[in-house]
């Protein structure tokens, strides 16, 4: 009998926080993993070391997802080196808070360029190239039910993400593809903890009746479930793990 052809599975933004922590634990669970990573090449080469030291293959690869044709040449390293994609994680994401009255335009303008065009450019991308079969798993936030003051902008392209993962859903219709996101709850990642005084940060931990922030292993467990067979049947939903938050 023939062995099983390694599944693949790109994970945007995933040099460091949430997307490293998705990165090692699909790893562990047999995927070949591309590290995708925007600007800074270091880390995201060490953690593909990190994961051929286990035992694992991965390749790191420059794109800024914002950007289409950066998106395509992303599928076609993939392709090139392990030949296909069987599993997209749209992880990539900014967030600068500010009042809706303390926004200026250009901090506007990349929140929809990276949260909600950059998950668009590798939701097209994946819809014309993902193998049967596959799995997309987008990344929602829970402020998206929380409507925190100074989230507006960020929460506004989340919930954008929210509506495309239930249309592409429908539109994959007999291809056996799978399209979920996961919207996380406070996580102790640097893109959460950069500012905050330690009072907002411990205020904001006790608020899900858990009482502790997730760490980036609780939603690299959440999409494991997500890009795996047991999740088969699990299809255009957003599951919220966030402790109770909300």
């Amino acid at each position: 009998m023939n062995a099983q052809p390694q599944k693949v599975a790109l994970v945007t933004g995933a040099s460091r926080g949430i997307g490293a922590a998705i990165a090692r634990r699909l790893a562990r669970d047999g995927f070949a993993v591309i590290v995708n990573y925007a600007e800074r090449a270091g880390p995201a080469e060490a953690l593909v070391r990190e994961i051929e030291q286990a035992g694992g293959r991965a390749l790191a690869v420059q794109a800024d997802v914002a950007d289409s044709a950066d998106v395509r040449r992303l599928f076609d390293a993939a392709e090139k080196s392990f030949g296909g994609v069987d599993v997209l994680v749209n992880n990539a994401g900014i967030m600068r808070l500010s009042s809706i009255a303390d926004t200026d335009d250009a901090s506007f303008d990349r929140h929809i360029a990276v949260n909600l065009k950059g998950t668009f450019n590798a939701l097209r991308e994946a819809s014309r190239r993902l193998r049967r079969g596959g799995r997309i798993i987008n990344f929602s936030s829970s402020v998206v039910g929380l409507l925190q003051p100074t989230y507006a902008v960020y929460a506004a392209t989340k919930a954008g993400v929210e509506a495309m993962t239930g249309v592409l859903a429908k539109e994959l219709r007999g291809r056996d593809i799978t399209v979920n996101a996961v919207a996380p709850g406070p996580t102790a990642t640097d893109l959460f903890l950069e500012g905050k005084p330690q009072e907002v940060v411990d205020r904001m931990a006790k608020m899900a009746p858990l009482e502790r922030l997730g760490q980036p292993e609780d939603i690299a467990n959440t999409v494991a479930f997500l890009a795996g067979p047991d999740a088969g049947w699990v299809n255009g939903q957003v599951l919220r793990a966030n402790g109770g938050i909300i």
